[in-house]
């Protein structure tokens, strides 16, 4: 059976991530790509959308695409720039707006009889952003919702399947968004509602065994969730042809080292634990700058991990040569690495830099997949909840998260500290319902039911949490009749979906006070215990 797909062209939008995550939470495979780069050939797209874009329709730079490629073949619909892109090609106007329309609006006038608002209710809420607006439809189109400020909120084609609506309904704000994009992609386009975690794991695997045969398998662990369930999904697929290298840096959390390798073994695989703590830190002695840190850092990694998987390729026998080299790189990883004309801006930031002449072939498992489905198909797998919930952790390991010199004292304290902050967001239970509860509950979080509530762990309700050591900073404190001069510690916590923007977790009161109390009387040469409130934007998630 063919793999239906949605295709996303990108115009240069900040919501079209969030466009592809809805669709995938309707249980529908979709692909972004650049505005110039539809597919011509491909039988399996069923439909396609135009994503926003930061330009208008007249400005000399805005991104085209010729519509003839798709129009009268497949289904299309227009978001924002998309739908004001249709209406200005095929003849229609687009003049700038009185005032810029940003925010909520409510639909006061909706064509219930379309199938693009099936089920609507009256005056449903939407998010507008745009500095343009459409004046007038082509020949051959019709207006089916409007707000009180935007006359062609919406409009269809007469004859053509072809939509498009002038707000987001991919955001959250857009109450009925969601439906709007299942009307669209179910009864619309036809999709079968088939890609799922356990349809997922089942093509992978029969892919997987396909493209690999009777070769070995390396593939680079961290411990993360990307390359764990990369990991799992491989073993399930080819046994113990796959071996995994799992490098101790020196500067991961307390016990993670043990903790990891542990949990890899009983889940049967097959991974070499490589402790080169002592080349890191040698490495690293004196250097403060944070960019610097990263080059040795990723330098000696790639070193230690060349010199481990050379190991495997100079013993794999002709009948099972080592071939392939498996990475844990997941679809915004490899978005993110391409600017919407096709060239790359960023290469992503999993292994890299093996020696050519070792010859191995790239496999990444995971590259179709948003994090919060990788973690959907570890739940298929029936990884251990632990492993699946567990935050992103930056490659560099603490070392971005002591500013100044690294030494192994600091890194003992860090580690410390880390540890209460993190094993206390774990034990901390609270308690959601209505809608926030719903929405925990859809993604997969562990819950237990309570008088009708249901109870969480702080940590489950965050993104990434973490402690940063202000090695460089020196505060005076007092603790028993002694004067104390010492490092204070920052705690981090986002909430996020993507990481490509964070909020400040607003942690209860109570909790704080615990995790301070608890840092300042157990870690020696921490007296101070801040908590960082910048959001990303302007701030970034690690403090380096």
């Amino acid at each position: 059976m063919q793999q239906q797909k949605i295709i996303i062209l990108d115009f240069g939008s900040q919501t079209t991530q969030l466009i592809a995550r809805r669709l995938r939470e309707l249980d529908t495979f979709c692909e972004i790509l650049p505005y110039n780069k539809f597919p011509v050939d491909d039988p399996d797209v069923i439909g396609v959308i135009l994503s926003g874009s930061p330009y208008s329709v007249y400005d000399p730079e805005a991104f085209r695409v010729d519509l003839g490629q798709f129009r009268g073949r497949i289904p299309v619909l227009g978001i924002c720039y998309g739908a004001q892109y249709i209406s200005h090609t095929l003849g229609g106007r687009v003049e700038p707006a009185g005032s810029r329309e940003y925010g909520r609006a409510h639909l006061s006038s909706i064509d219930l009889g379309d199938l693009l608002f099936r089920g609507f209710e009256p005056d449903s809420q939407v998010w507008m952003s745009h500095g343009d607006t459409i004046t007038a439809l082509p020949d051959g189109f019709h207006p089916i919702a409007s707000t009180d400020h935007v006359r062609y909120a919406a409009y269809a084609a007469d004859a053509e399947p072809i939509w498009g609506v002038q707000f987001h309904p991919e955001v959250f704000h857009s109450v009925q968004g969601t439906l709007l994009l299942r009307n669209f992609v179910v009864d619309i386009c036809g999709g079968r509602q088939d890609w799922s975690p356990a349809n997922f794991v089942e093509q992978t695997v029969e892919e997987l065994r396909r493209q690999i045969g009777s070769d070995r398998v390396i593939l680079g662990l961290s411990g993360g969730v990307d390359s764990s369930v990369a990991a799992v999904l491989l073993h399930r697929a080819v046994g113990r042809q796959l071996t995994c290298i799992f490098v101790d840096h020196g500067m991961l959390r307390k016990n993670e080292f043990q903790d990891v390798m542990r949990d890899y073994e009983c889940l049967g695989l097959n991974v070499i634990g490589v402790d080169a703590s002592d080349k890191f830190l040698a490495d690293l002695d004196g250097v403060t700058e944070p960019e610097q840190k990263r080059k040795i850092i990723g330098r000696d990694f790639i070193e230690v991990f060349n010199a481990e998987a050379r190991k495997i390729v100079e013993s794999s026998s002709s009948a099972g040569k080592c071939r392939w080299l498996a990475q844990g790189t997941i679809y915004p990883d490899r978005i993110e690495s391409l600017n919407i004309t096709g060239k790359v801006i960023k290469s992503h930031h999993n292994v890299g830099g093996l020696p050519r002449e070792m010859n191995l072939q790239l496999c990444e498992p995971l590259k179709w997949l948003f994090k919060d489905e990788v973690r959907r198909v570890g739940r298929s797998l029936g990884m251990p909840e632990h492993l699946i919930t567990r935050h992103p952790f930056p490659g560099p390991g603490l070392a971005v998260r002591i500013l100044g010199a690294i030494t192994r004292e600091k890194v003992r304290v860090l580690q410390e500290a880390d540890d209460i902050f993190i094993r206390s967001l774990r034990q901390y239970k609270v308690r959601l319902s209505g809608e926030e509860a719903r929405r925990v509950l859809a993604a997969g979080v562990p819950a237990d039911m309570r008088d009708g509530e249901i109870e969480v762990s702080l940590y489950n309700q965050i993104w990434q949490a973490g402690a940063t050591l202000l090695s460089d900073v020196r505060s005076v404190g007092v603790m028993g009749d002694e004067r104390t001069y010492e490092n204070p510690v920052a705690l981090r916590a986002v909430t996020s979906t993507d990481a490509m923007t964070a909020d400040w977790a607003r942690l209860p009161y109570d909790f704080m006070a615990r995790v301070s109390n608890d840092i300042i009387n157990k870690v020696k040469g921490v007296n101070r215990v801040c908590y960082d409130i910048s959001s990303k934007p302007p701030s970034t998630i690690e403090w380096e």
